[in-house]
Formats: structure tokens, C-alpha cells, sequence
């Protein structure tokens, strides 16, 4: 390992470092200088031997826009979750779900995993694949009324994309909102049971 790139290397771990710690100290169940003590030793051990790879892109944190997409976020959640407790609990009937590509405009790898993890926390939905060559995401929805349904949950992916980017991107990321896709992406739409 190069000397000048240790203290930048262990600058972007630090937050790594304190969350294995957190975990350390919380599987212990108490608070003491020896847990935090042994926590910071095997956080260190951890983080050397196993190391992460470096996210590249200008990443930045904009508190606004960070709280619009948790505002958002928590929303679809209480919402979705009480759509598909609905769905389980109602009487029978023909559901129809559906498998949707949608397109996206942002490449960065960090972006797309926390895309495609807002996506699949919300209860409804599921991802099934992400291509970042392509700049695809391809979802399962739960439940569907009919092909306007399907579109407006495939605009809501690009909505939810746009609040991350915004919160989280870098100034390429947000000038590729306005460019938009680089392609429209087909659906795949199936009914299933």
C-alpha cells in the first residue's frame, strides 16, 4: 500500500470504522471502554483485511434536498405498506403484477445501489436486475391495474432517482437529469399471479 494514499484511505473509512464499532459495541450490549477499546481493535483488523473499494465519483451530501427524499421515502413506505396489507387481507380476485425496465439517467455506482435499495425497502416493489452498462433497473410491482398503472410507477422510479441524485450526486449526476436517458428502455410487462 502506497504511504500517501494510507491517510486518505483511512479518511474515507472513518465513517466504516465508527458504524463497525457501533455494531461491536451493540452486540455486546454494553457500554464500556473495553468494548469500545476491543470494537476500535477488531474495526481496524476488519477494515485492513478485508478492505472496501474506493467510491469514486464527487458524491456530496445537499441537506435539502436529503430531507425531501426522507420526507418522500418515510411517505412511500406508510403508503405501500398499507396498500399491500390491503392486498393480503382483502377477499379474493385476479391481481395482476408486472416486471418494469426502466431507463435511468444517472451512471454512478454508488447512486444506483442506493436506487435500487430505496426501491426495494418500499413494500410493492422488488429489484430484480441492474445493468449500469445499460443504465437499466428492472423491478417486479406487487400489484397493477392496467398499462397507465405500470407507466406511472415507471415515472416514479425516475422521480425517486431524481430526489437521490439531487441529494446525493454530483454536478455531472445532476446535469444528466436535464440531458435525460440515453435511450428509452422497453418494458416488460407480464401479468402474474
Amino acid at each position: 500500500m502506497n504511504a500517501t494514499r494510507s491517510p486518505l484511505r483511512l479518511r474515507h473509512q472513518l465513517p466504516l470504522l465508527a458504524w463497525l464499532v457501533l455494531v461491536w459495541m451493540l452486540l455486546w450490549g454494553t457500554l464500556s471502554w473495553a468494548n469500545l477499546l476491543s470494537g476500535a481493535a477488531v474495526a481496524l483488523l476488519v477494515t485492513l483485511l478485508l478492505p472496501l473499494p474506493h467510491v469514486v465519483g464527487g458524491t456530496r451530501v445537499r441537506p435539502l434536498p436529503l430531507l425531501a427524499f426522507l420526507g418522500h421515502f418515510v411517505a412511500d413506505l406508510v403508503v405501500s405498506g398499507a396498500q399491500v396489507a390491503w392486498l393480503a387481507l382483502r377477499p379474493g380476485g385476479r391481481r395482476l403484477s408486472a416486471i418494469v425496465r426502466v431507463q435511468l439517467r444517472t451512471d454512478s455506482d454508488l447512486l444506483l445501489t442506493m436506487l435500487a435499495e430505496a426501491l426495494s425497502l418500499v413494500p410493492g416493489s422488488l429489484v430484480l436486475d441492474l445493468d449500469r452498462e445499460e443504465r437499466t433497473i428492472t423491478i417486479h410491482l406487487l400489484h397493477v391495474r392496467d398499462r397507465a398503472h405500470v407507466e406511472r410507477e415507471r415515472a416514479d422510479v425516475l422521480v425517486v432517482e431524481e430526489r437521490l441524485v439531487r441529494a446525493f450526486g454530483s454536478a455531472q449526476d445532476v446535469a444528466a437529469l436535464e440531458r435525460g436517458p440515453v435511450r428509452p428502455g422497453p418494458a416488460v410487462e407480464g401479468p402474474a399471479r
